[in-house]
């Protein structure tokens, strides 16, 4: 919505230039002065009466969401991490029962480290197995409110813009809006895009 505002600030401005240089009295530049001060405060209304609830409702929620996220990975990084511990200590383990050592407290010390890599993995494995579904699941529920803000924010932004750029119309001659709702229009700006194509200047 910013951005929109923010480019239709540009384009407004741009237009109130254009129609300004031309001629202030014209229809056209109170047309373009008019959608230049719609536009500013659809703007303003958008900094005052929508940016603190969007962050409120809508980013700091998901700011919040992913702030999870480092720590998830950083859980299966880990689990990860000791499933490789555990396969080690397993392979030694095995090494150890194929080809004896003449050391006899090397199996059992090789299988205490095994069953400790194993309980360790097996934990970090079940928690995550248990709880990524769970918070899987409560994705949808925890983002329902902030999409819903969202969607009314929007509505609201638009019935604004509606309310205020509807009343540019009223600058225009009635000629102009049963023109544009008869889609001539477009051929009236093809025409003069075909006339500024044959000036020199243009490269004709």
């Amino acid at each position: 919505m910013r951005a929109m505002t923010a480019a239709q600030g540009r384009l407004a401005e741009t237009l109130d230039t254009f129609y300004g240089a031309a001629d202030k009295n014209s229809e056209g530049a109170m047309a373009g002065h008019a959608y230049k001060r719609a536009v500013d405060d659809l703007d303003a209304g958008i900094g005052r009466e929508l940016d603190a609830p969007y962050r409120t409702t809508v980013l700091e929620p998901v700011g919040k969401m992913c702030s999870y996220f480092p720590t998830i990975n950083e859980a299966i990084s880990k689990r990860e991490k000791k499933l490789l511990d555990y396969d080690a200590a397993r392979s030694r383990m095995r090494k150890l029962i194929d080809k004896p050592s003449e050391d006899p407290t090397k199996l059992p010390k090789a299988q205490q480290e095994n069953d400790e890599a194993k309980e360790v993995f097996e934990a970090l494995n079940e928690q995550l197995i248990s709880e990524l579904p769970e918070l899987l699941a409560l994705r949808i529920p925890y983002f329902d409110p902030s999409f819903e803000a969202m969607i009314r924010m929007q509505v609201k932004f638009a019935e604004e813009g509606y309310q205020k750029l509807g009343a540019v119309q009223r600058y225009f001659a009635d000629n102009v809006r049963d023109d544009y709702a008869a889609g001539q229009l477009d051929a009236q700006v093809e025409g003069v895009l075909q006339e500024m194509k044959e000036l020199s200047i243009c490269g004709a």
